[in-house]
């Protein structure tokens, strides 16, 4: 096999490739294992493809924690269940040192996160190709969670007291095979403190207590963290007591790099392997975080001490005194962040910083421990006392890519959620009322619905304003309420009171609460129209007018068919069968939902020729294409035909072709109308000429045959009326 730098390399053995216990035991102890870089010829350190004992975790270390190394270090893991092997991937090396380290206390990178894996590759170059000596004592340190209850596989949150379960580790061997364990007791530790020399001049005091000081309240509530017990703390390897701050002025936001793809189930081991890295690869008294966070925004505990009290960790160099430290499991170098990490961080940032009666969003004085410049390039001074956001990136205070670009800039967000108010607050939709132009209007019950930016876990609650005043109020989760309006004008809106007690009102809307239907001032009426006649399909109109003290929504058709209209639609053309009654039902509706319906019964009827009272001489023409089969022809000029009717609406029924004549139209005595039946085309059973009335009687429609020059002939295929 070739290394990504070239070179044969062969396989050892540093134990079992298979835990005796497997995944699937109950409980199983931390372990860390220590494997040695052997040097080669070209100045670089190498382990060749190895199999290992199950191990999760993976870092590189080295004797003194005061060198640095000044190389790139990358290593490749096997699957345990696939059996492939990574990619080459850098450990990132540029980790904050101590400032009193312990001779005992090694340097290391940070710790990767490489998920459950049996075989190890990793070398050691330097950066510029050199062949200058590298640190000694060069190690891979593989971490195995272990697993401590069943429970935490399917929570990341079990109550056992997994203090029985001693992280073993291995000591350091110029070959790469597990030496046997040292007791924890054997295990280095340091206090990760810096120097006393610089002096905070808004600190009450500028050196760590071991005395445990009284947890003050804070101005928002403790968000749920998952406590040591919780995530399986082997407490017996880090014995020695906690120091505590003066107060806490700023948080430092941190990635743990590793892989993002992690389950939140794995959380909690997560945990477990950075604590067994920080403590016995390390060489700390304890994990360094305050706090960390998995990206479904589960929040752990990190440095023992109670998360309520300031807490001196080891996570920013030179501002560990008057800060703390959350950390993201997961690199967030080219990706952001989740909504839920996000959203946790701003609780646990928010709840400690209210401790001390801190905005969120404001800046802190920070007096610096160490002389040193940070990412940016700002050189800070032992002792002098330098400006911070209040939540800031570990970069701001060191020269480190941490927390990741995307995250870094994702801060921004995390102080706006944290400090408040609620921002993004939108009513998205009115639930039982309509909207006409830009008021709403309901019977009374009105439903509103929202949505903000900010995450419901940092909001107390939500109130429904009704002209100013409270009317409902729900959880901060929440994302609808309800109230009943009296009769009237209102204004209505929605309040968010942020965790920290500030609020934010969206834009007042406008509701109108009435319960007067609409009314027909034209009730549905069928009156009929010009068109082609069958008895299943008698052109007709239906005709209305509703209207509405507030305003009308729209009109509907329930029967015999169904249409819905709008509010300034009057009419539709539609046709009827002829000799059945049908109930024309029309419902009016208004914008607060009422509504009112209207329900005439109309009965087109088709008279034939053959019922109207004849004068002078007409001829019976037999064809499927007429009305009945049968029509009358006539060119007998003062020929006529008469028919009497009881109803509201008639229509004469006739044939036409480009010979056809005129005939004259008389209703009730009076000559109304000359038709004129010529047609280009050949046309039967046309509605050529209609009378409509305001209301049902007796009437008489005459047809008289002019007598045309020409082209005389009249045929009549018989009346419609509408009773």
């Amino acid at each position: 096999m070739v290394l990504g730098g070239g070179g044969v390399v062969s396989y050892a053995v540093a134990s079992p490739s298979h835990d005796s216990g497997g995944v699937g035991r109950a409980k199983r102890p931390v372990k860390v294992y220590d494997l040695a870089l052997k040097g080669t010829a070209n100045g670089r350190r190498e382990l060749p493809r190895t199999d290992t004992a199950q191990f999760s975790m993976l870092g590189v270390s080295w004797t003194g924690a005061a060198k640095r190394l000044d190389g790139t270090a990358q290593v490749r893991t096997r699957d345990r269940e696939t059996g492939d092997w990574s990619a080459w991937r850098d450990l990132e090396v540029n980790v904050d040192p101590l400032e009193r380290p312990d001779a005992d206390v090694r340097g290391a990178s940070e710790p990767l996160w490489v998920g459950s894996s049996d075989g190890v590759q990793a070398q050691v170059v330097h950066k510029d190709g050199s062949t200058a000596p590298l640190p000694k004592g060069l190690q891979v340190n593989l971490v195995d969670p272990g697993v401590v209850t069943d429970a935490e596989t399917k929570s990341g949150a079990g109550d056992a007291h997994p203090a029985a379960f001693a992280t073993e580790t291995s000591s350091p061997s110029d070959s790469p095979t597990e030496s046997s364990s040292t007791s924890p007791s054997e295990s280095p530790t340091a206090s990760p403190t810096e120097s006393s020399s610089a002096s905070p001049t808004d600190s009450p005091s500028t050196s760590p207590s071991a005395t445990t000081p009284t947890a003050p309240p804070s101005t928002v509530p403790e968000p749920p963290i998952t406590s040591r017990a919780g995530w399986g703390a082997d407490e017996s390897i880090s014995p020695d007591a906690p120091e505590y701050n003066a107060d806490v002025k700023a948080v430092f936001v941190h990635h743990t790099d590793g892989s993002n793809d992690y389950s939140c189930t794995d959380s909690a081991s997560i945990v477990r392997s950075i604590y067994a890295y920080h403590v016995q690869v390390n060489g700390w008294k304890d994990i360094g975080y305050n706090f960390l966070v998995d990206k479904c925004g589960t929040v752990f505990e990190g440095r023992k001490g109670g998360v309520d009290l300031p807490v001196l960790g080891a996570h920013t160099y030179g501002w560990n005194r008057e800060a703390a430290g959350i950390a993201v499991l997961g690199d967030y170098t080219t990706t952001g962040a989740t909504d839920a990490a996000l959203a946790s961080i701003a609780r646990v940032a928010a709840w400690k910083l209210g401790q001390y009666g801190l905005d969120p969003d404001g800046t802190a004085q920070l007096t610096a421990g160490a002389t040193q410049t940070n990412y940016f390039g700002t050189k800070f001074t032992a002792g002098s006392t330098y400006a911070f956001q209040r939540i800031s990136g570990h970069r701001d205070g060191y020269n480190t890519e941490c927390p990741g670009s995307s995250l870094y800039a994702q801060l921004p967000t995390i102080r706006s959620w944290a400090a408040g108010p609620v921002q993004g607050l939108k009513v998205t939709s009115v639930d039982k009322a309509g909207l006409s132009g830009s008021t709403y209007y309901t019977k009374g019950a009105v439903t509103l619905h929202w949505t903000t930016t900010t995450p419901g876990s940092l909001i107390s609650k939500f109130e429904l304003l009704v002209d100013g005043a409270p009317a409902a109020g729900v959880s901060g989760d929440a994302t609808s309420a309800g109230a009943t309006l009296a009769a009237g004008t209102h204004t209505v809106a929605v309040r968010a009171v942020h965790q920290s007690g500030k609020s934010t009102t969206s834009a007042a809307l406008k509701v109108v609460a009435e319960t007067t239907a609409p009314t027909f001032t034209t009730a549905p009426k069928l009156s009929l129209r010009t068109g082609t006649v069958s008895t299943g399909a008698v052109p007709v109109t239906l005709g209305w007018k509703a209207t509405d003290d507030a305003a009308l929504r729209r009109v509907d058709l329930l029967s015999p068919t169904t249409a819905t209209f709008g509010p300034t639609t009057t009419s539709s053309n539609r046709t009827a069968a002829s000799g059945t009654a049908a109930t024309w039902s029309m419902r009016a509706y208004d914008y607060a939902g009422n509504y009112r319906t209207s329900s005439p019964s109309f009965t087109p009827v088709i008279l034939q020729e053959t019922s109207a009272t004849k004068s002078g001489s007409w001829t019976t023409r037999s064809s499927t294409s007429y009305l009945g089969g049968k029509s009358y022809s006539s060119g007998s000029k003062g020929a006529a035909l008469t028919w009497t009717f009881t109803g509201r609406s008639a229509a004469w029924v006739v044939s036409r072709a480009s010979t056809s004549g005129q005939a004259y139209v008389y209703v009730d005595g009076t000559k109304t109308a000359t038709i004129d039946l010529k047609s280009t085309t050949t046309q039967y059973r046309q509605a050529i000429w209609t009378k409509t009335w305001s209301s049902s009687a007796k009437h008489t429609v005459k047809i008289v045959v002019v007598g045309t020059s020409g082209r005389p002939t009249v045929t009549t295929d018989g009346l419609v009326y509408i009773k």
